[in-house]
C-alpha cells in the first residue's frame, strides 16, 4: 500500500482535473438519502427514481427561491440505469422511468438556470447492482456524460478493488478533461480507503477531485449526524488542511426536512455543515417542505458564510465538561463564524465564555449577528463576558465582523463583509 501511495503521487501532473470549478462549496439537491433506490413507479409514481421526480424537483428549485440562493445542482444518484449496457457498451437510462433520456433532463435543468449531476461507480457494478464503470469503460462513460451535457459526476466505489480505485479515479479525471466539457467531479475514493492517510493521498485528491466523500453515508437520524460531526472533529487537523476553493471535504447530504431531526437538530446540522465549508446538498421532498425547515435551508446569512470565498474549513476550538463544543471558521475581510453547539439532552444551558478563550486577539472590537435570530451584539472585545443560551442538541451561531482596531483604527462601514 505504501508503494501504491508513493507511485500515485508521482503521476499527479498527468491526471490533474484542471476544470476550475467549485471555487465555493456546491449547493443543490441530491436524490439518495430521501429516495434511495425506489424504482416502484407503478405503486409510488410520485416518489420513485424517475424523470418525473427530477422534473418536479427542478421546478421547485427554480420556482421556490432555491436557485437564486445558489442551490443550482439537481443531482441524480444510483438506480437511474437500465440493468445492462446497450449493444455498443453504452450506459442507458431505464427506458420506462426515464423515457426521454438524460439529455432531456439536462436540457430541462439548464433551461431553468440549474445544473444536472449524475451518478456512477468505479467498480463492476453500482452499490445497488447496476452497471459500473470498469477501467475499460472510463473514457466511454466520460464521453457519454459530456454528450448528455451533464455538469457533475459522482463516482462511487462499491464493488471496486484498491487497484480499481488507484487507477480509475485519476483516469476518470483525465477522461473528463478530455471531453472539453466542464464537469465537476465528486469522488468517493477516500471513503473506501478509511478516509485518512496513509491509505488516502489527499495531495493527489486535491489535484483530481472537486469534492470527495471520506466517511459513512448519512442516515435520517441525529445519531448519524453526530457520527459525522465526531469523525470530522476527531480528524480536523488532517481535513481542514486539504479543503479549499475547488476541492472540498463532503460530509454528505443535509437531511433537514425528512423524519429524523428535531427543529433544533436541523438548525444544528445546517450550522455545522456551514462551519465545515461543506457542500450543501439537500435530500428531501421540496414539494412538502415545511416553512420552518425552508427558513433554515434558505437562511441568507448562513449561505453567505458557507460560500465565503476564502474557503477555509472551520474547526472545533473548545470543548467543555458541560457538553458544549465551540466551532470557529475564519472568513474573508477578517470576519469569523462561531457555532456554540450543545450535546446536552436535558434542558437549555447557559454557557459563559469570552473571545479570548476562543483565541481572539486583544485589539479588535467586533459586532456579532445571530445567524438565526438576526439579533445584534455590539462592542465585543477579547475580554467581554459572553453568555449564550443553547437548547438541547441545538446551536447558537454568530457571524462576527470587526468594526474597530484599537491599535490600528479601521476606516469603513459597519458590517463591511456584507
Amino acid at each position: 500500500m505504501k508503494f501504491t501511495v508513493v507511485w500515485l503521487a508521482l503521476v499527479v501532473p498527468a491526471f490533474s482535473l484542471e476544470n476550475g470549478l467549485l471555487r465555493t462549496p456546491p449547493m443543490g439537491w441530491l436524490a439518495w438519502e430521501r429516495y434511495r433506490c425506489n424504482i416502484n413507479c407503478k405503486e409510488d409514481p410520485d416518489n420513485c427514481v424517475s424523470e418525473n421526480l427530477f422534473v418536479a424537483m427542478a421546478d421547485r428549485l427554480a420556482e421556490d427561491g432555491w436557485r437564486d440562493l445558489g442551490y443550482v445542482y439537481l443531482n441524480i444518484d444510483d438506480c437511474w440505469m437500465a440493468p445492462e449496457r446497450d449493444e455498443n457498451g453504452l450506459l442507458v437510462p431505464d427506458p420506462e422511468r426515464f423515457p426521454h433520456g438524460i439529455k432531456y433532463l439536462a436540457d430541462y435543468a439548464h433551461a431553468r438556470g440549474l445544473k444536472l449531476g449524475i451518478y456512477e461507480d468505479m467498480g463492476n457494478k453500482t452499490c445497488m447492482g447496476y452497471p459500473g464503470t470498469t477501467l475499460d469503460k472510463v473514457q466511454l462513460d466520460a464521453e457519454t456524460f459530456a454528450n448528455w451535457t451533464v455538469d457533475m459526476l459522482k463516482l462511487d466505489g462499491c464493488y471496486s478493488t484498491v487497484h480499481d480505485r488507484a487507477k480509475g479515479y485519476p483516469a476518470m479525471a483525465r477522461a473528463l478533461n478530455a471531453t472539453g466539457r466542464p464537469i465537476a467531479y465528486s469522488c468517493s475514493w477516500p471513503a473506501y480507503d478509511d478516509g485518512l492517510p496513509p491509505k488516502v493521498n489527499y495531495t493527489l485528491l486535491i489535484e483530481i477531485c472537486n469534492l470527495w466523500r471520506n466517511f459513512d453515508d448519512i442516515q435520517d437520524s441525529w445519531e448519524s449526524v453526530l457520527s459525522v460531526v465526531d469523525w470530522y472533529t476527531e480528524h480536523q487537523d488532517v481535513l481542514q488542511s486539504v479543503a479549499g476553493p475547488g476541492h472540498w471535504n463532503d460530509p454528505d447530504m443535509l437531511i433537514i426536512g425528512n423524519y429524523g431531526l428535531s427543529f433544533e437538530q436541523a438548525r444544528a446540522q445546517m450550522a455545522l455543515w456551514t462551519i465545515f465549508a461543506a457542500p450543501l446538498f439537500m435530500s428531501t421532498d421540496l414539494r412538502a417542505l415545511s416553512p420552518q425547515n425552508m427558513d433554515i435551508l434558505q437562511n441568507k446569512l448562513m449561505i453567505k458564510i458557507n460560500q465565503d470565498p476564502l474557503g477555509i474549513q472551520g474547526r472545533r476550538v473548545l470543548t467543555t465538561k458541560q457538553k458544549i463544543d465551540v466551532f470557529l471558521r475564519p472568513l474573508s475581510k477578517e470576519a469569523k463564524a462561531i457555532v456554540f453547539f450543545s450535546r446536552r439532552v436535558d434542558m437549555p444551558h447557559r454557557f459563559q465564555t469570552s473571545l479570548r478563550a476562543l483565541n481572539f486577539t486583544d485589539s479588535v472590537v467586533y459586532e456579532a449577528e445571530d445567524v438565526y435570530t438576526g439579533g445584534i451584539i455590539s462592542g465585543l472585545t477579547a475580554d467581554t463576558n459572553i453568555t449564550v443560551v443553547i437548547n438541547p442538541s441545538g446551536v447558537v451561531m454568530w457571524f462576527l465582523y470587526p468594526i474597530m482596531d484599537l491599535e490600528n483604527p479601521m476606516v469603513g462601514k459597519t458590517r463591511p463583509w456584507l
